[in-house]
């Protein structure tokens, strides 16, 4: 049956659009699905990486310990530092064309990750990577509210905002099929022909979207936020290898505070800045950006040790561990699209601090685990967290995005996905310290059993520790004495994962309080239109 659009009979399409063409209005759902597409191929990315580690290490490009950390965080570093500038430049010169931009990019580096010959040159397109990555996000959720109408807007977030957390899941199963079937090359491979899918379909279907009015770039603001941003997680990346006193961290710090603190007293004082700082001032925006960057610290935290205990703890391959993540993935693409609902029966601020509840509770079971815990238990915490992180985060987005004009829709977005990027690396900073500084210690009465020239190896990490077991073992050591270490070992890291998952559950359990005190329900949800 067909609308009548007549004058005499208006149809909700034509009369109910807030300025949406209407052919893009019935396309929407189709642009939702293609922004999807593209949100989950860069969120992946940054997990997928990790299961393809052992394999690299061993490859023909021999990369040290610290070039093996830069393959995998050069491109978070990218991609977060340049996410507002980014944002910025999709809002003033047209965010169809950032997307578009970005996926060329983001497909042409994949592809030549793949078949890079030095390790070095591997980083630089990670690095090229993020790049991509970083116009090719905020322009996703900045086209949605180009497609759909305020009253459908929020639940169009919210299933973006599922997909995003899925993401994380996703990744590293993807990565643990190719790595297991095919070369290493192929985890940065497969990024290139989805891509390309994803170019075609935004090429196709997204509409144009630009600020209407032409504002002055703010060169000097981006050049501090980017010094800022990649300083400070340059620092976090270092951390927990070089020593939190170490000097190069230590002048990362600095940098980082002088280069944030200089684009907010910039930001504060001139004509037309890419961030204005006014936008804090309302409470959705504020409490939104906080409340993302406490829920991603315990997102990240918790894959960070799920994926350890699965493979070192538990003994499964980096695929049957990636497999076993899927239950979060599931949750969330379930529960997101719903959360809308919840939040307009119960209130934005109950639906949030509730799912952070859940969050905190899920954490908490999960720090109960032991060597032989059953996998049932840990994919009921898995639901858990991801039913919270589900709940909460659409109307933690919807806050921050509907809370500026739409000719900042971009840099809003941005907003929003920086915060992810800055609580997931110091999530993985902190808790990953935490772990480690426990494992050590626990573990020093059975690495001094180790042979003496490799009990140092053996207390860097779990990896590590286990590597020379399964040497020892190779060669023909007392079975017995080296299951009991094994063991040892694995009860040390354990241990570790108590302590972190209780410090991150502590964190978001303050963080729905705060939320549930100052996190407005309504009154604050519509972007101002100038």
């Amino acid at each position: 049956m067909t609308a009548d659009t007549s004058p005499t009979q208006p149809s909700v399409e034509t009369d109910d659009l807030d300025g949406i063409d209407p052919t893009i209005y019935h396309r929407r759902w189709a642009i939702l699905a293609t922004m999807c597409l593209s949100l989950v191929l860069i969120v992946a990315t940054v997990s997928s990486v990790n299961v393809a580690i052992p394999a690299l290490a061993e490859s023909s490009l021999q990369p040290s310990d610290t070039q093996i950390l830069w393959i995998v965080d050069a491109y978070a570093l990218v991609f977060a530092a340049l996410l507002l500038p980014a944002g910025a430049l999709g809002d003033r010169f047209g965010r169809k064309g950032a997307l578009l931009i970005g996926l060329v990019i983001f497909a042409a580096a994949s592809a030549a990750c793949a078949f890079m010959t030095s390790a070095n040159a591997l980083i630089a397109c990670r690095a090229v990577m993020g790049i991509g990555a970083a116009l090719i996000m905020p322009s996703t959720l900045s086209l949605l509210q180009s497609s759909f109408p305020r009253r459908e807007r929020a639940k169009a977030i919210a299933m973006w905002a599922g997909f995003a957390g899925a993401g994380g899941a996703i990744g590293p199963v993807l990565g643990g099929l190719l790595e297991e079937n095919f070369w290493y090359g192929s985890v940065f491979f497969v990024a290139a022909p989805i891509a390309a899918v994803a170019f075609v379909a935004s090429a196709i279907l997204a509409p144009a979207s630009r600020e209407a009015v032409a504002h002055r770039l703010d060169f000097v603001g981006a050049a501090l936020s980017v010094v800022g941003f990649s300083a400070l997680l340059a620092a976090i990346i270092e951390g927990p290898e070089r020593g939190w006193t170490d000097s190069w961290v230590v002048v990362g710090f600095v940098a980082a505070v002088v280069g944030l603190v200089g684009f907010v007293l910039y930001e504060r004082r001139t004509d037309e800045p890419m961030l204005d700082m006014k936008f804090f001032r309302n409470r959705r925006f504020a409490m939104g950006s906080m409340g993302i960057t406490v829920t991603f610290f315990a997102m990240f935290s918790l894959f960070f040790i799920l994926t350890q205990f699965l493979q070192y703890v538990q003994g499964y391959t980096s695929l049957e561990a990636g497999v076993r993540g899927l239950p979060f993935a599931a949750t969330m693409i379930m529960v997101s699209p719903r959360a809308p609902l919840i939040a307009a029966k119960i209130g934005a601020k109950r639906a949030v601090a509730g799912g952070m509840l859940l969050v905190t509770t899920g954490l908490l079971l999960m720090s109960r685990v032991q060597i032989d815990t059953p996998y049932l238990y840990v994919a009921i915490c898995l639901v858990l967290v991801a039913a919270g992180v589900g709940s909460a985060m659409p109307s933690l987005s919807s806050g921050i995005v509907q809370s500026v004009p739409m000719h900042k829709a971009g840099v809003g977005s941005a907003v929003n996905d920086t915060t992810r990027e800055v609580g997931g690396a110091i999530g993985i900073a902190v808790i990953g310290s935490v772990v480690n500084s426990i494992y050590r210690s626990n573990a020093a009465s059975a690495i001094s059993q180790f042979p003496a020239e490799v009990q140092e190896v053996a207390r860097v990490n779990i990896a590590r520790a286990l590597g020379v077991l399964d040497r020892l073992e190779a060669q023909g050591g007392a079975g017995d004495a080296v299951a009991g270490l094994r063991r040892e070992v694995q009860q040390s890291f354990v241990d570790g994962t108590h302590v972190a998952l209780r410090i991150s559950a502590a964190l978001v359990a303050v963080g729905a309080v705060i939320m549930y005190r100052r996190l407005p329900d309504g009154g604050e949800h519509s972007a101002p239109t100038h």
